[in-house]
């Protein structure tokens, strides 16, 4: 088993109170998996994938822990977590057209970034990347500036696995693209897999036609807590949790006409996580709530590797 998480518990500080934005996610990601983690704005997700590397001033860890290839991740303390960042677990983030140095031509700030690591510049491994994502070897003497917006996206993703992390997060990096370059781009991660420059993956996005495409297995979270974990084709053609349902739901089909099928949004809007309710967070917005609604229900796996945290996930 490559990741392991055990009841993650993640808040952020505000003037307000404590934002609980991951409440008690456990989950599994397999040696040589691509787990694609989906949900909407706001359900903990980036939250998730950044607290596996750098927790930000406002994040605290509660509870819960994190192992990677057997070794538990300190990942409360953000001196004790630099020896693994890129090494181990390495982060391509949602902003990642922006995160290069628009100052340094690409090459030489490739360069300083693993001098920084304590890693000497291997040419050749990083020519054989630019091939692997399809860009020109010349993009190494241009500013980022001198490239388009997926050539940034790959140089970034280049970048972050120099150093073949067991480990990469992929933080909604197909987001401000268009559909073509969404996926080359997508392509691209999939072939780090493929070709084993990293073990395993986890790809946040909010896009699960997107993650049905390269994802061996789809998570869904809602409001700070896991709804439901299944294998890719198993989510889309029959999910268990309404709150997945619906959102299957409201994606288009392709050749399937808007008079003959209707698009329908989830009524209501996910509960604060100042001050979560009990039991099932979703309950209020939920189709088939009932009494027992009121309190949690568990992660149950219904069939071999399918979670469902819902009370009627048999019916």
């Amino acid at each position: 088993m490559s990741l392991r998480v055990t009841d993650l518990r993640v808040h952020y500080k505000t003037l307000k109170g404590d934002v609980r934005a991951l409440d008690g996610v456990s989950f599994d990601v397999g040696d040589g998996e691509i787990l694609g983690l989906a949900g909407e704005s706001g359900c903990g997700k980036t939250t998730l994938g950044k607290s596996l590397i750098r927790m930000d001033g406002r994040m605290r860890h509660v509870g819960g822990k994190v192992e990677l290839d057997g070794e538990e991740l300190p990942i409360g303390d953000d001196r004790r977590m630099n020896p693994f960042r890129f090494h181990k677990v390495s982060l391509v983030p949602q902003y990642s057209m922006s995160a290069m140095n628009p100052t340094r031509k690409i090459g030489r700030m490739v360069g300083e970034l693993l001098r920084s690591r304590g890693v000497a510049l291997d040419q050749a491994t990083l020519e054989s990347r630019l091939d692997l994502v399809g860009l020109p070897r010349e993009v190494l003497q241009r500013y980022p500036i001198e490239l388009s917006g997926g050539m940034k996206q790959r140089m970034v993703m280049v970048i972050s696995t120099l150093l073949d992390p067991s480990l990469l997060i992929a933080d909604e990096i197909t987001s401000a693209l268009d559909v073509s370059t969404q996926k080359s781009v997508a392509t691209a991660l999939a072939g780090f897999r493929e070709s084993g420059v990293v073990k395993s993956m986890v790809f946040i996005t909010h896009d699960l036609s997107l993650t049905y495409q390269i994802a061996d297995t789809i998570m869904v979270m809602y409001a700070g807590k896991l709804a439901e974990k299944a294998p890719a084709k198993t989510m889309v053609e029959a999910p268990r949790h309404p709150y997945t349902k619906l959102l299957i739901d409201s994606l288009p089909e392709v050749g399937v006409r808007h008079t003959e099928r209707r698009l329908a949004g989830i009524a209501g809007s996910p509960p604060s996580l100042l001050d979560p309710p009990a039991g099932c967070r979703f309950r209020d917005r939920c189709p088939l709530a009932f009494d027992r609604c009121a309190q949690e229900p568990p992660p149950v796996e219904v069939e071999p590797g399918h979670v469902v945290a819902c009370w009627k996930a048999d019916a």
